[in-house]
């Protein structure tokens, strides 16, 4: 069994995953045990990259929802998308079922595409909302269903945030991180 070289000793290491296991950030976590806060932060994401590559591979069919959101510290100027310093995390979730999330370099087409086409059956309803990168779903194999926030959001099926579903894919990411 190969076991990657750390500079943190095992105890360091086993209170890190005991913070990670009940959620604290990765900031308090360095804090507590008494690291950087760049040292335990990179500890957490390899601990979440551990984590997915276990995880069984499944495909969504039937209805399914995809979004982008970012994710980062509270920072002055441009908000949105291609903020710089946030992480940019892309989320498809199955009504009713389950989800799959993928961080990412960027939200363009190129990057979206491939992610739908693997995890995502032929023929599924797909609803995105109006962003251009959702644009080639129009011309693809799925059914692609736009969803107006500002018109539709109140309906009870037309919206993308997990209606059904215990996870809202644009308020609650935090727990699937």
């Amino acid at each position: 069994m190969y076991q990657r070289k750390s500079r943190l000793s095992p105890y360091k290491q086993g209170d890190l995953i005991k913070l990670f296991v009940v959620g604290a950030t990765a900031r308090a976590a360095a804090e507590i045990v008494g690291v950087n806060k760049h040292t335990a932060a990179t500890f957490f994401l390899r601990l979440r990259e551990l984590i997915a590559s276990k995880l069984p591979s499944y495909e969504l069919s039937g209805e399914v929802e995809a979004d982008e959101s970012y994710f980062g510290g509270v920072r002055k100027g441009k908000r949105g998308r291609g903020v710089a310093g946030k992480v940019a995390v892309f989320g498809l979730l199955k009504r009713g079922g389950k989800v799959y999330t993928a961080i990412i370099a960027d939200a363009k087409r190129e990057t979206l595409m491939p992610i739908i086409r693997e995890k995502v059956t032929p023929d599924s309803i797909v609803y995105t909302d109006h962003f251009k990168s959702y644009n080639a779903l129009d011309v693809s194999e799925f059914h692609h269903l736009r969803i107006n926030h500002s018109e539709l959001f109140a309906d009870a099926k037309n919206h993308i945030n997990g209606h059904g579903c215990p996870v809202k894919l644009n308020f609650d990411w935090q727990i699937l991180l």
